[in-house]
């Protein structure tokens, strides 16, 4: 089981960005597909991005943020990264990151980390 902390998380302001960082550990990413989830205050949890394993070749975005948002991997650093740009006041929530080992396109997620706060005030 691969464990994994995100970071980079906090208050900025509309417009501004911010790179959040998935540091894992136990097991080497290279071998999951990785994916960046969000939960608002009082709404379920949606998919953000996502990175397909290996070399991260290919790459899915809800439509919400794409062309703002980035999700890379560094495999050597066992790290995967979301690059937030243009932030809006609706991206505020809870961040998590999430490894599988079924693909990156795929509602089963099966291990998580524990989130970082972004809120972003307009």
């Amino acid at each position: 089981q691969v464990h994994l902390v995100e970071s980079g998380g906090g208050l900025v302001q509309a417009g501004d960005s911010l790179r959040l960082s998935c540091a894992a550990s136990g097991r080497s990413i290279s071998i999951y597909a990785m994916g960046w989830f969000r939960q608002a205050p009082g709404k379920e949890r949606e998919f953000v991005a996502s990175i397909s394993w290996g070399g991260g070749g290919s790459t899915y975005y809800a439509d919400s943020v794409k062309g703002r948002f980035t999700i890379s991997r560094d495999n050597a650093r066992n790290t995967v990264y979301l690059q937030m740009n243009s932030l809006k006041s609706e991206d505020t929530g809870v961040y998590l990151c999430a490894a599988n080992t079924v693909g990156y396109i795929t509602p089963s997620w099966n291990s998580w980390g524990q989130g970082t706060q972004v809120t972003v005030s307009s």
